[in-house]
This record gives C-alpha cells, structure tokens and sequence, in this order.
C-alpha cells in the first residue's frame, strides 16, 4: 500500500512538471509571434519613408510655344552644271542658303523634333527650320551632307527604295543601302517616299508596265505606302513615321491608307509655314530650284516676319462655348460647326474666319448679337479627328482659338454640348474653278 502511494505521487509531480514547461513553451512562442509582428509593422516614420520612397516621380510638360513656325525646304540633286534646274541647286547655292538660315536667327531642328512639337512633348524655338532631301540622290551623300555636317544641321531623307540601288529604278546617280546605314549611323532621319516615285492616283504599273483594275490598284497602292516603309524599316532598322507624296499629288483615299499604315504625317510640295494648327495630314514644304531662288528668300521672309513673339493672342476652348465640343465624339461627318465666341472680346465683324482641318477655309456666318460664328459642313470629314479654328480681329489685335472633336460614325455619340443661341447655317459657297495642276517633278 505504501509503495502504491509512492508511485503515485511521483506520477503527479511528473504530470505537473510537463504542465509547466508546456505553459513556459507556449508564452515564449506567444512572445515571439507577437515580436515579429511588431517588426513587420512599420511605426510612423518608417511608413512616411517606405511612402516617400514608392511615391511616383512627377513628369512635367515643357512649355510649348503655340505660336512658334516652322518652314520645311526640301532639295533634290546638287550639282556644280546645272542642267535640270526643277530638281537641281549647285553646293555653293545651297550653302549659301544654309549660311542664310544661320544669319537670320532660324534654327535648323530634326524632323522629329517638330512632330514632338505638335503632340505636345518638347519645344522648338520660335522661328524654324527642317531640311529635306528627296529621292535618295547620290550627290546627297557626297555634296550636300558634307554642308550639312559643316553647320551642324540635322536632315531628313526621303527615299524611294527602287531609286536605291540595286533597285528597278536606280542607277549610278543613287545612293546605296549601306551609304543610307551609314547616314543613319550619324543620326540621319530616313523616312518614306514610295517605292517607284509613281503618281500614287493613276492605276498603272511602272514596273509592269500595265495599267491596273480597282482590286490591283488596291494592292499596288498599298505596297507604294505601306510596303516601301516595311522595306526602309526592315533594312535599316528605323522608325519610318514620314512619308512624301511623289509630286504633290494625293487625295483623300491616298490620305487614308498612308495613315492606315502607319504615317503619323504627311508632306506636299506646296510651301506654306507650319503652325500649331497645320493638319499633319497635308504638310507643306518649299521645294528649292536653281532657277527659282525667291522660292527661298519668300519663305525665309515669312517666317522672319510673323514668328517672333507672341502675335496671335489665343484663347483656351475651356472658356467657350463650341458645337461639337472640345473633345466630344459625334457620328455625323456633317456637323454644323459652331462657337460663341464672346470670350475673344470686342470682335470685328468682318474680321471673323473659321478654318476647319481637311477643308481650309470656310464661308462661315457670324452673328455680332449673338457673337456666334457657325458653318454648315457639306463635305464629308474624312478624318476621324478635326480641329477647328476661329480667328478675328479685337481692338486691333489677332485673336485666335482652336477645339478638336472626334468622329465615329458607327459609334455612340457622347453627352451633346450646351445648346448655343440659333444661328442660320451659311450658304455652301460657290464651286471653285479647279485649280492648275502643279508642275510635274522630275526625278
């Protein structure tokens, strides 16, 4: 009996001994959970820092001068014994030219530098300048570029790959693949220009020597647009985002499938300063030739003149009223384009013009009691976006302002804009005579 109780009594003690260190082992595991928690959880300061850490950097937009210009020259062939002086300039001329630029306070920019302007993303001085070169032209490489290098100016190429050799049109005048590689291992902007310098609105072939039924002209067109820009991007492993039309000629359809491919701009022959508001879908360049050098100085002489300072006061479309609105997505390509414009101040009637992107300059109507200006489009808007510009004359002062909306014919239309006070719809003007056909450009 005695030994029995013995034996229990150090059972008991065994049990309540393992009970402690159990009850000791969980408070520590308790105290360790509760330690690394603590750690895990940043105090006050230690969250403003991770805060201020993570916190994203703030971009800012530089300032855009909205009323800088810019003129772009472009040139074909440099030769010493002018014999086609549609296309040709001798070295000397054409230095002097670009010593002319530097005289006049006119800096020369990279083509890009320009689009970057017109999205908004960088500044471009005043009063500017881009050099073009057309075709792809040997004497480019030779003559022109060592002039170019000489006053540190930047150039954009042009090219049409079958002038380049070996290809169908090229020749002993013309560059090759690798003098471009070499051209843009230096920094030289190569854009597009076709692929045979064909008048892109005839249906025919030069390289078959067929004309072409709708669904040929179709692929014929595209492969001239978009296929040449394949081509340049693939040999030369560039961004092509420019493209020339051959001679000028273009249209709405030609208009369409260049940007369809691609092109964030395109350029004309027909010389006109480019502003803010200069649709990137017809540009205008001065083409130089030996036997026209008023070409040049006119250009110079317009830009040198209406480029400095701030000479149009501009108003923000935030502070009018505007049918369609800033912004807004309609789904009629025939809106009535209209804008109380009582912000610009005190207006002179006959001073009011509204311009419209895709169709320049419209009979708009204006209403002085109202101070309404409105058109009634009666060509359909081609392109998806449009900007519209209304400018007049306050107290002896340019005023300006600008909107851009947005066209989707088979879409929803947005929230429709304030209602503006009526004005009668101005009568579509007469039909205009049709227009000179430019001078065919040799290449």
């Amino acid at each position: 009996m005695l030994i029995r109780f013995v034996i229990l009594s150090l059972v008991f003690v065994l049990v309540l001994t393992g009970c402690k260190k159990s009850a000791t082992v969980a408070k520590d595991a308790a105290d360790q959970s509760k330690s690394a928690a603590a750690s895990a959880t940043p105090g006050p300061s230690s969250a403003a820092t991770a805060t201020t850490q993570s916190a994203a950097p703030v971009i800012t937009k530089p300032a855009i001068d909205q009323n800088a210009q810019v003129v772009i020259f472009g040139y074909h062939r440099f030769v010493n014994n002018v014999k086609r002086p549609d296309t040709e300039i001798t070295p000397a001329a054409f230095e002097a030219q670009m010593q002319e630029l530097k005289n006049k306070g006119i800096a020369v920019i990279p083509m890009q530098d320009l689009l970057a302007w017109r999205r908004g993303e960088k500044a471009i001085p005043a009063k500017s300048a881009v050099i073009t070169f057309d075709d792809g032209w040997k004497s480019q490489y030779e003559v022109a570029w060592p002039i170019m290098k000489k006053f540190n100016y930047p150039v954009t190429l042009f090219i049409y790959t079958e002038g380049i050799k070996p290809g169908h049109f090229s020749g002993g005048e013309s560059m090759s693949w690798e003098q471009l590689a070499e051209m843009r291992d230096a920094g030289i902007d190569i854009q597009g220009h076709t692929a045979t310098h064909s008048d892109l609105r005839k249906p025919y072939d030069k390289v078959a020597k067929k004309k072409l039924n709708p669904e040929e002209y179709e692929q014929w067109l595209n492969n001239e647009i978009a296929g040449s820009k394949q081509m340049i991007e693939q040999k030369l492993g560039v961004k092509v985002n420019c493209f020339a039309v051959p001679y000028g000629f273009h249209n709405d359809h030609i208009r369409d499938v260049a940007m369809k491919a691609g092109y964030e701009a395109l350029f004309t022959v027909y010389g006109q300063p480019i502003t803010i508001h200069t649709p990137l879908s017809s540009v205008g360049r001065y083409l130089m030739e030996a036997n026209k050098p008023k070409v040049f100085t006119d250009a110079v002489a317009a830009i040198a003149t209406t480029a400095v300072g701030p000479s149009v006061a501009e108003v923000a479309p935030s502070n009018l009223q505007t049918q369609p609105a800033d912004g807004e997505t309609i789904k009629n390509a025939l809106p009535l384009i209209k804008a109380n414009i009582a912000s610009l101040g005190a207006i002179d009637p006959g001073s009011v013009e509204m311009r419209v992107s895709g169709l320049g300059k419209v009979d708009a109507s204006f209403d002085p009691k109202s101070t309404t200006v409105a058109y009634q489009v009666t060509q359909r808007l081609k392109d998806k976006t449009c900007t519209v510009i209304v400018s007049a004359k306050s107290a002896g002062k340019k005023v300006e302002t600008h909107w851009t909306f947005n066209i989707n014919e088979g879409g929803t239309n947005a929230a429709p804009p304030a209602p503006l006070p009526s004005v009668a719809p101005s009568t579509p003007p007469p039909a205009a005579p049709p227009a000179a056909k430019p001078k065919k450009k040799k290449k």
